[in-house]
């Protein structure tokens, strides 16, 4: 038997970022707020471009983002004038800001399509005849079609596009979108979609998540409602995957990066059950667990990403296993439900993971 030899583990370059001048959209996000801290951790001068937060707990106020951006502004992807002002003198665009919420695309189709597709379309024009160097889209695990066998193995990057709810036809729209641009318009940067999903970490308060709907729960009370407990999917750290959209701007730039590239976990792909098991190895608050009487949204009943092209062209590969996620995820919130100052605790582990070994 031949085992294999894992390559070694490739880390965001300082170099790189030290002065890199960052379009980041989406930094009121529960991603896009830890991408904030990371950039400035790394040198980069940020500006951040979003909606204004909503009212309740963020990942945005709780990591403190604001205070290490060089701007922010508070603006709209659908305003074309803002756009083109905020690409202006830029470096890299790091494209985060969308309607995240599968639920909320059922509850409002129109306004997903718009900020997700609408949105990412004026960004693209807005980069059209700019210095910028590149440019990552992230889009999500969630644009592949499902075969019509129901088969379902890992997705790879040229598996057909597809999405049966509003969110995930929209985000497959953006795939689209990139694609015709890059194929179009030899006026813009270099592009690239990023493909990851189910991201789990501290500071996520989305609605209908299933670590939010968790804490909820526990500060609560109540039981956890459950749609799906069988349901698999690629459960990854927030922090390995921040990591993986700046390593693809960087060979980007460089000329060297794949137009589209999945970034999934570093084991296998998790059911609901399993990831709630770990979490209460992790944390003795669990909440007992009920299944949802409501009438199921339509989702996937698996999702997995190959994450191997990630791996042989941009040497990048998940660092934290699904028990070192869940750890890491129920200790953030633990520390955030006793009143901890969240923006020292989240760069400790910031830095930890930065300066931790490759290999």
């Amino acid at each position: 038997m031949v085992t294999r030899v894992a390559s070694p583990v490739r880390h965001p370059d300082p170099g790189f970022w030290a002065g890199k001048r960052v379009l980041l959209t989406g930094q009121t996000g529960f991603k896009g707020a830890w991408a904030a801290r990371m950039l400035a951790t790394l040198g980069a001068r940020v500006t951040g471009f979003a909606r204004a937060v909503q009212p309740g707990p963020s990942a945005w106020a709780s990591l403190r983002v604001s205070d290490g951006l060089s701007r922010e502004m508070t603006g709209d992807l659908c305003d074309t004038a803002s756009l083109r002002d905020v690409v202006q003198g830029q470096d890299i665009v790091l494209h985060l800001a969308a309607q995240a919420i599968v639920s909320e695309g059922l509850r409002d189709p129109a306004g997903t399509w718009a900020s997700n597709l609408t949105g990412t379309l004026n960004l693209l024009q807005a980069l059209r005849g700019t210095p910028v160097q590149a440019a990552v889209i992230v889009t999500s695990d969630k644009v592949y079609a499902n075969p019509a066998n129901g088969a379902v193995r890992p997705f790879v990057e040229g598996d057909p596009l597809g999405g049966d709810d509003p969110y995930s036809a929209s985000k497959a729209g953006c795939e689209i979108a990139v694609a015709s641009h890059r194929a179009s318009f030899a006026d813009l940067p270099p592009l690239a979609t990023a493909r990851a999903g189910n991201v789990i970490g501290g500071g996520d308060f989305g609605r209908d998540r299933l670590i939010p709907d968790l804490v909820r729960a526990m500060q609560a009370g109540q039981p956890l409602m459950l749609r799906n407990p069988a349901a698999t999917r690629p459960f990854q750290h927030v922090l390995d995957v921040v990591a993986a959209y700046l390593i693809l701007a960087e060979d980007l730039a460089a000329g060297t990066a794949p137009p589209a590239v999945n970034f999934g976990p570093a084991g296998a792909e998790l059911s609901v059950s399993a990831l709630l098991d770990l979490w209460q190895e992790a944390s003795p608050d669990m909440p007992k667990r009920q299944l949802s009487d409501q009438p199921p949204m339509p989702e996937k009943p698996r999702l997995a990403l190959n994450s191997q092209l990630a791996e042989t062209q941009l040497g990048w590969r998940a660092r934290l296993d699904a028990g070192q996620a869940i750890q890491q995820t129920a200790s953030w919130y633990a520390a955030w439900a006793k009143g901890h100052d969240m923006r020292d605790a989240s760069d400790a582990s910031l830095h930890d993971y930065l300066a931790g070994p490759i290999a």
